[in-house]
């Protein structure tokens, strides 16, 4: 007599398993249909065109912002939810919540890479050479909306603090 299982217990602890997998399984794949539910369409993918410099041919214009990325710019949940990202991703452990450490200070307002949302959304997608990964693998364009939703919340308005440095100093 053959069978396709040779140890007739493992074959009913499989078969005894089973129903809990497809349970597991189609639970995950709920989960998965209601997450992208509640996600605009347009935020499943990242800006268009960006430009990470201020030079350009001809004296030419830099591109217009993003209008995926002015929708997360102030959003409370999303910054929110990127401060939650952003102490999961160990972004922390570079950026030191902000302050800069072996990463640079995000709260300086100071950006070698451009400090608009989508460029930030770009640092992090893309990485960046000496230290930055690129997370565009591992996370969700949503995710990184978010994430660059609360890095951008973190950066003070140069113009507002240099304003109030130059009336201070003024005699």
């Amino acid at each position: 007599m053959s069978s396709p299982c040779r140890n007739p217990e493992r074959w009913a602890a499989a078969t005894r398993l089973l129903p809990f997998a497809l349970v597991t399984v189609l639970a995950v794949a709920a989960t998965n249909a209601s997450a992208q539910q509640g996600t605009p369409p347009e935020a499943q993918h990242g800006p268009n065109e960006i430009a990470v410099t201020g030079l350009f041919p001809n004296g030419g214009a830099p591109p217009p912002q993003d209008p995926i990325g002015a929708r997360f710019e102030g959003d409370k949940p999303a910054i929110a939810a990127g401060k939650e990202l952003f102490g999961q991703m160990n972004c922390t452990g570079c950026h030191f919540n902000g302050g800069g450490g072996m990463g640079p200070a995000l709260m300086s307002g100071h950006w070698r890479y451009g400090g608009r949302i989508d460029q930030i959304y770009a640092s992090i997608a893309q990485g960046r050479p000496n230290g930055m990964p690129s997370w565009q693998d591992s996370l969700q364009p949503q995710q990184i909306w978010e994430l660059a939703a609360y890095v951008k919340s973190l950066s003070a308005p140069a113009s507002s603090s240099a304003s109030q440095t130059a009336t201070s100093i003024k005699p």
